[in-house]
């Protein structure tokens, strides 16, 4: 797209650009799959830079944690990417789940942060710690996507318990472990007692006022504590496709006017701006495509027209 041409003038086209302007190799790769006909081929060729020889993803793939390193955050990201073409199965998954069971917590699930990012750059939001807990929050994204595309390993059967077993006893949550949940609850093979617990988890996220109604009002709702100013969630955070099981929480109502508002942020240079707290130039530069993505990825499964 020469910048001797006509500017873009519809959302994708305005998207794009910034994408070609700002993005990494793998999301300009996830961008021409999902929008210009790519192939997945490249976008796995591009994710295996991030790939280490234990079989972990590092290398800042998930951008607030820096250094080459394995993580579960970076790992679980890989695994949403392999998802995102198709390509959730096979050997290179085979190798993950090793991957995973070797870095598990006794419970059998994954720390937020395993203890080899000491001495690397991170968000100062996030502990690393010698004996770190078990995290929903890196847990469920991970067992979600491997039981959506019927990935069976040794490592998912008390992953999955562990899930279940955090997820039906949520209290008092927050936005991101509630996110993960659903991600969770969508994957997960007992269908029936996944549709319970999301109802659960709907009813308190409402009582919780967890989620931002009507982004008109958002001075009236707090954030979460921690959070930064204005980093609310709103119904498409919880329900980024119609298919899943948080779509349930909110009238159509309550959907369109978070749409409405969702397709309205997106800024002059193209790109969807952050909403969380920016600690480090480079990783405001690198995941602001990586949300521009997932916003359109977002619209387009509500039927909102991009072109």
């Amino acid at each position: 797209m020469a910048d001797n041409v006509s500017p873009p003038s519809t959302p994708l086209a305005c998207a794009e650009r910034f994408v070609w302007l700002t993005a990494r190799v793998l999301e300009q790769r996830l961008f021409a799959y999902h929008f210009l006909g790519g192939g997945a081929d490249p976008v796995e060729t591009a994710l295996a830079a991030y790939r280490n020889d234990d079989d972990g993803f590092g290398h800042a793939l998930e951008p607030d944690l820096r250094g080459p390193v394995s993580q579960p955050l970076h790992t679980a990201h890989a695994l949403h990417v392999l998802d995102l073409i198709g390509r959730c199965d096979g050997r290179q998954v085979e190798r993950i789940c090793r991957y995973l069971t070797k870095i598990s917590t006794p419970e059998g699930a994954l720390p937020a942060v395993h203890p080899s990012q000491r001495g690397y750059p991170a968000a100062p939001w996030i502990p690393v710690a010698d004996d770190p807990p078990s995290a929903l929050l890196a847990t469920g994204p991970v067992v979600g996507v491997l039981h959506r595309n019927e990935v069976w390993h040794a490592w998912l059967f008390r992953a999955t318990d562990y899930c279940w077993a955090a997820v039906e006893s949520l209290t008092g949550t927050h936005p991101y472990e509630v996110e993960a949940a659903v991600a969770f609850l969508d994957g997960a093979p007992d269908r029936p007692r996944a549709a319970a617990a999301a109802r659960r988890l709907g009813r308190l996220v409402r009582e919780q006022h967890l989620v931002l109604l009507d982004p008109e009002r958002a001075s009236d709702v707090p954030v979460a504590p921690g959070y930064a100013p204005g980093e609310h969630h709103l119904a498409y955070d919880f329900a980024p496709a119609p298919g899943s099981l948080a779509r349930g929480w909110f009238t159509d109502e309550e959907m369109d006017r978070a749409l409405d508002h969702l397709s309205a942020l997106q800024q002059e240079d193209g790109g969807w701006p952050l909403n969380w707290r920016v600690w480090a130039p480079g990783t405001a530069l690198e995941s602001r495509p990586m949300v521009t993505l997932k916003a359109l990825l977002t619209l387009r499964a509500y039927g909102r027209r991009l072109s």
